[in-house]
């Protein structure tokens, strides 16, 4: 049933129920809860090892593809979903501080290898000790078949998000060009 007075945010017949957004509304706001804890825990783990959040996640990922070889800048960006440049940017960091190196790709000399050096092999096993607990707590309640569920649903959301972005860029340009609302002060 619809609330009363309140238009819905969404129109996909899937999203709503008996014509209401509640559902959604809902689970947007628990979806909002619970990235602001994995952000915080991300934080935690980050500040541990005296890195920015950023720079943790780049750490991870360059360690967990160093045995296969290393990867490069634009696959670490493509994996994390940021930009190159400012992936090479974090990556410079982690290279001055010891825990990342550069090595030139055996096939086209042009492009570099991630690896994690010793001391950055370190930091992420000192990691490890503090996010299996955490990790555990947070995703205590999921099964496996839900964990693959998560996984699948988040990956089609992460591809519909660049397009949400954009598309919400335009509301200014919209909402200026004859749909004003006045909000009273």
């Amino acid at each position: 049933m619809k609330e009363k007075g309140t238009p819905a945010t969404v129109s996909r017949p899937e999203l709503l129920r008996e014509g209401s957004d509640a559902l959604f509304r809902q689970t947007l706001n628990d979806f909002f809860a619970f990235s602001r804890s994995l952000e915080s825990s991300r934080a935690k783990f980050a500040e541990a090892v005296g890195l920015s959040s950023t720079q943790y996640m780049i750490l991870i990922a360059v360690a967990r593809n160093s045995k296969a070889g290393g990867l490069g800048v634009n696959k670490i960006a493509a994996m994390l979903h940021l930009s190159g440049s400012f992936v090479t940017n974090e990556i410079n960091k982690l290279v001055s501080a010891g825990l990342v190196k550069k090595t030139s790709d055996a096939v086209d000399r042009r492009r570099v290898q991630l690896r994690v050096t010793a001391n950055g092999e370190r930091k992420v096993a000192l990691l490890a000790t503090f996010q299996r607990p955490v990790n555990d707590v947070l995703f205590e309640s999921l099964t496996a078949k839900q964990l693959d569920q998560l996984s699948e649903i988040l990956l089609c959301l992460v591809k519909n998000g660049e397009r949400g972005v954009r598309l919400a860029a335009s509301i200014p340009e919209w909402f200026n060009a004859g749909a004003q609302v006045r909000v009273r002060a």
